[in-house]
């Protein structure tokens, strides 16, 4: 018998060979990686809720490289410490599941039995996680509507995601652990001082939870070096900065590595794929550029041929700012960005 509910009527749910349904008749199919979709249309507020592809393969990418591994190997000691010899595990937001598979594997290794469900709200993410380890089970939900019965879990985890304390209490028998990871006072430090010009820590303090009580609390020091561009994007594009940084700092960060004449170079190439973009689609298309088609444009531009203009823009409208003039290799990065936008509606 499956870890999951009906998110209808909340009746078990059994697994078979391609879905998995309840007694009541409801049916819920197994996509191909393995993961189920048990999250009601009422429960959804977009059409494609959670990450998206950009950010589950960044992810997905970074994560792979081991850069948290001394997080999960926290985890892995916190979590056999106290569990039993069967336990049933949550992790409740689980992105792509480097942390899910990471436990289950290193449960199985010490010679644990487990349990364990995985659920995120992103489709896109819960390819990676159903592929990472076939021993979990994974369904699209939601934290705040979690597929599972009262009191089910022996040991819930919130890795970095929303927390649904009144979700988290139902779910969870008396007397279980909560895992709660949150980002400590100088967590990603020195990405911040790249991406804003007064960047402030993070508050540190024993929030109370109604319903729970502080059992430890274990800090996770370290320091990652990231050799390459790619890392340090795919790093930017799985933090909520990927959405609220300003421009100038998201510049900064993409020329990191850069020679001063790189950076210019590039600064001036990211301004003229949005000039192109607002002339070939119109003021609005310029809100869909990113960094990625700036580099697809640098790839594709010949240096000796590139010519330079100036104009003001949108983001300085009263100074004026020096962009590469119209190219065949900004327009296909343009029509590209629109293609994939259009795609991701």
């Amino acid at each position: 018998m499956s870890l999951f509910r009906c998110p209808v009527c909340k009746a078990p749910l059994a697994r078979g060979a391609r879905a998995y349904a309840c007694p009541s008749g409801h049916s819920y199919d197994l996509a191909r990686e393995g993961y189920a979709y048990l999250l009601p249309p009422n429960q959804k507020h977009s059409a494609a809720p959670g990450d998206d592809r950009r950010m589950a393969q960044a992810r997905r990418d970074f994560l792979s490289k081991g850069y948290y591994e001394i997080l999960l190997n926290t985890l892995c000691c916190q979590i056999l410490s106290l569990c039993g010899e069967s336990p049933v595990i949550l992790d409740a937001g689980c992105g792509e599941g480097y942390y899910t598979a990471g436990l289950f594997q290193g449960l199985e290794a010490a010679g644990k039995s487990p349990r364990m469900a995985g659920t995120d709200i992103s489709k896109f993410i819960l390819r990676s996680a159903a592929k990472r380890e076939r021993g979990v089970e994974f369904a699209v939900a939601s934290s705040y509507r979690l597929p599972l019965a009262d009191g089910a879990a022996d040991l819930l985890l919130d890795c970095f995601s929303p927390l649904a304390l009144e979700e988290f209490r139902r779910v969870l028998r008396p007397g279980g652990a909560f895992l709660y990871v949150v980002p400590g006072a100088n967590h990603l430090w020195e990405l911040k001082q790249v991406l804003y010009d007064h960047p402030y820590p993070n508050e540190e303090r024993e929030t109370p939870y109604e319903g729970f009580a502080y059992e430890r609390i274990v800090p996770v020091d370290g320091t990652v070096t990231l050799p390459n561009q790619t890392d340090i994007q795919n790093l930017f594009c799985m933090t909520p900065y990927y959405w609220k940084t300003p421009k100038s700092g998201g510049e900064r960060l993409a020329a990191l590595g850069l020679t001063e004449e790189e950076t210019e170079r590039f600064r001036r190439i990211y301004c003229g794929l949005c000039h192109t973009l607002g002339r070939r689609y119109g003021t609005a298309a310029r809100f869909i550029l990113n960094y990625d088609f700036t580099f697809l444009a640098i790839l594709l531009s010949d240096p000796t041929e590139e010519s330079f203009c100036k104009s003001r823009c949108l983001v300085s409208p009263f100074r004026r700012r020096c962009f590469q003039a119209s190219s065949g290799a900004l327009e296909l990065a343009a029509d590209e960005s629109v293609i994939l936008a259009w795609w991701k509606l």
